[in-house]
């Protein structure tokens, strides 16, 4: 991960802010004149006791009391619109980050998602994402009232006298900017450790339960237990340092504002002893200064929280900032598909050699068998006409040109890829199916789970195709799972099929149907199969074993 310092990553969360900047500066107007509201009634207060004495003042008592219920009105009103913006601008910019996420981890995969936690970024997509409305709605339009109330307030203070003004600044540079800097270089890495150890602790979790099945019959349940436990309390210690922080934090500040609150009395008591201020020069700007620490204090008591927020940040940004590793091709002439081919072409994932000078032909219209011993590279290669990865050398062509130079979009359109896993989605098995032609009817579902003769299985479940897949598709057997895979690659239709083991999990009889379908039912398709079946390898026109494609030779 990417570490960045808080004020980087406080530029690029404001950076976001653009489309809303109009209710920005409207939550900041209303929550600045809120503010200012609430602290008069007190001065106000000030005023009354003054004309009550006996001493000239600039209000009757009258006014200030008509004021005071002005002034509290507004303030209600003023409080609640401020609140409203800034909850309405949090809540809309999670929404765009949320979309901005998505399409990032889209342009991301399946390169450079290969590996990743996935209970991880599920933790970024939900509680890291979440946990920055802290900062949407409580601390840049917080920060921005701060700085404009303290001016404000520094000058009506200092208009008594400049002494009194200089030391009021002093007091709220040291509650709003002095304090939340030390709790946060306090709080080191803190923030940091816990959105990462939650993020881990999410995927443990998550593969925990994926392998629950394993965990039982294997006996592993204590010793999983105990790691869960490890990590719950590592995560336990790190937020406990935290909450230490903050209470120190909320300690020494209410203790700073005790002693400024004080030095202003002291001062202005001893300026009146000099003849500089008269009584009013007293006990107004002290009530001020007493009665105007909360926007201070609101932005204090954010100095352990950000550190949070901004480490969650962080991780966000780490996603919407990775470049991907295959980009997107567009603004291409429309390509169609009339053949693919491979020439010399060598990939690696880090250091393993995966393929190595492979080069081979696949003519429009004909089916190619690819043969060869596990980690030969076999689905590598079907990943790269798919162009899931870039090649590191030689080229992958369609219809005779560079596979780089076809737009993404036309691509997806030509090809249909069967995966050895096939992903079945927590929805009904016509949507899951769906997927791969979003307005198919229901004849062409019907047609292409017969092809893939998995259609009198459905028929039979007691909702048929509106039957409900359990998450991860663990209701059905690999069988069916399987099936299903092959009936989306039927429906998408594409001229140019990757299957990679479409046949594994399927028994011989359903396995003769599919290949039947797969060769009469070709319709100048052009097909490229991966199998260890010889069975499944008859209906092939050529078959290649990947080690002889290889420069190598063998296996890398």
């Amino acid at each position: 991960m990417k570490k960045r310092n808080g004020f980087t990553v406080m530029g690029r969360l404001i950076g976001l802010v653009r489309p809303l900047t109009g209710y920005m500066l409207l939550a900041v107007l209303m929550g600045l004149v809120g503010n200012l509201c609430a602290s008069f009634i007190t001065i106000f207060g000030g005023y009354a006791v003054l004309n009550l004495l006996g001493f000239e003042t600039r209000l009757t008592l009258t006014a200030v009391f008509v004021c005071v219920i002005v002034f509290a009105v507004l303030r209600a009103g003023l409080r609640y619109g401020e609140q409203a913006c800034n909850h309405f601008i949090a809540f809309k910019l999670l929404a765009l980050i949320r979309d901005k996420v998505f399409q990032a981890l889209r342009w991301l995969a399946p390169a450079k998602l290969e590996g990743r936690d996935k209970g991880d970024l599920i933790s970024v997509i939900t509680s890291d994402i979440e946990l920055l409305e802290v900062f949407y709605a409580h601390t840049i339009s917080p920060a921005a009232i701060v700085f404009l109330f303290t001016v404000i307030m520094c000058i009506f203070i200092g208009s008594f006298h400049l002494a009194l003004g200089v030391l009021a600044l002093a007091a709220y540079l040291t509650v709003g900017v002095f304090i939340p800097l030390i709790t946060s270089k306090a709080s080191g890495d803190d923030g940091i450790k816990f959105r990462n150890g939650s993020g881990d602790l999410s995927g443990f979790v998550l593969d925990s339960l994926r392998g629950l099945s394993e965990i039982i019959q294997y006996g592993q349940g204590e010793e999983r237990l105990v790691k869960m436990n490890g990590k719950t309390d590592a995560l336990s210690e790190t937020e406990e340092r935290m909450k230490r922080t903050a209470g120190r934090n909320t300690a020494v500040t209410n203790t700073v504002i005790l002693l400024f609150d004080l030095s202003l009395l002291f001062a202005s008591a001893a300026l009146y002893q000099k003849g500089a201020v008269g009584f009013d020069g007293v006990l107004i700007p002290t009530i001020a200064l007493f009665s105007s620490f909360g926007p201070a204090v609101a932005l204090a008591n954010l100095g352990s929280t950000l550190q949070n927020t901004f480490a969650a940040g962080n991780r966000v940004l780490d996603i919407l900032e990775e470049l991907p590793a295959v980009k997107e091709t567009e603004g291409k002439v429309q390509t169609v598909f009339d053949g693919a081919s491979a020439e010399n072409i060598s990939f690696s994932y880090g250091a393993e050699t995966v393929l190595d000078g492979v080069s081979l032909q696949i003519p429009k219209g004909k089916i190619i068998g690819l043969i060869g011993k596990s980690g030969s590279g076999k689905s590598t290669l079907l990943k790269l006409f798919m162009r899931f990865w870039n090649v590191q050398g030689g080229n992958v062509n369609i219809s005779e040109k560079n596979i780089n130079e076809v737009n993404t979009s036309d691509l997806r359109d030509m090809e249909s890829f069967m995966t050895q896993e096939t992903h079945l989605f927590h929805d009904s098995i016509q949507n899951n199916l769906r997927i791969a032609k979003r307005d198919a009817t229901d004849a062409e579902i019907e047609a292409a789970c017969r092809k893939a003769s998995v259609h009198e299985f459905i028929m039979g479940l007691p909702q048929g195709y509106d039957t409900p897949v359990g998450e991860l598709g663990d209701t059905l057997s690999g069988g069916e799972r399987q099936r299903m895979g092959l009936a989306r690659a039927f429906l998408h239709n594409a001229p140019f099929l990757l299957l990679d083991e479409p046949t594994s999990s399927l028994d011989s009889l359903n396995e003769a149907v599919i290949l039947k379908s797969l060769r009469t039912g070709q319709d100048g398709k052009t097909v490229v199969l991966v199998s260890h079946r010889q069975s499944t390898m008859r209906i092939a026109d050529t078959v290649y074993s990947v080690e002889s494609l290889s420069r190598t030779g063998r296996p890398s």
